[in-house]
């Protein structure tokens, strides 16, 4: 590490460990007073710093910022105890409905329900509540049904920096998300 960055680094640090929220270099930028390529540098050597094997933890990009995560190795670990609190455990339907609105958005009520045979209505408005998915939009056919897709809290739930980091499916469960004609 720069000897000359000793402080700063250490002001960006305090900054990621207080804010619950993942910020961008602009956000930490402007938190801390420090020029953007000063913060860019700092988190450059705390990656470094993280990155060895007595760290239990490192500097995540989640969302499209940065933020102070469990190794990975650990999280498994740790995350009943310490997974996200307001989130909650989510009911098999409700994974399941979610898998397909991420999988496949923008996507209709009646989209899901012909994919899962059954009603999504109770699991789409326990999603929204719990800010996993939104309204994004309009299909262009009769009716206009809304479409849904995915938010940032849920990018957040599961760790993830954008929804093209979610696992591929197979061609088994890629057949099994289409839709039925």
């Amino acid at each position: 590490m720069d000897v000359n960055l000793e402080k700063e680094v250490g002001l960006v640090e305090s900054i990621l460990f207080l804010e619950s929220e993942p910020l961008t270099v602009e956000a930490i930028s402007k938190i801390s007073e420090l020029a953007v390529n000063i913060v860019e540098q700092c988190i450059e050597s705390l990656k470094e710093k993280y990155a060895s094997e007595n760290s239990g933890i490192e500097l995540s990009m989640i969302t499209g910022g940065w933020t102070l995560t469990p190794k990975k190795e650990y999280w498994e670990l740790l995350k009943e105890k310490y997974g996200n609190k307001n989130a909650g455990k989510l009911s098999r339907s409700a994974m399941e409905v979610l898998s397909i609105i991420a999988y496949k958005q923008p996507i209709t009520r009646a989209e899901i329900e012909s994919i899962r045979g059954v009603p999504p209505d109770n699991m789409i408005r326990l999603l929204v509540e719990r800010q996993l998915i939104k309204e994004v939009g309009r299909k262009d056919s009769p009716g206009r049904p809304c479409q849904f897709g995915t938010t940032k809290e849920f990018l957040k739930f599961f760790g993830l920096n954008s929804i093209a980091e979610l696992p591929q499916l197979d061609e088994e469960e890629n057949e099994r998300f289409e839709l039925a004609r």
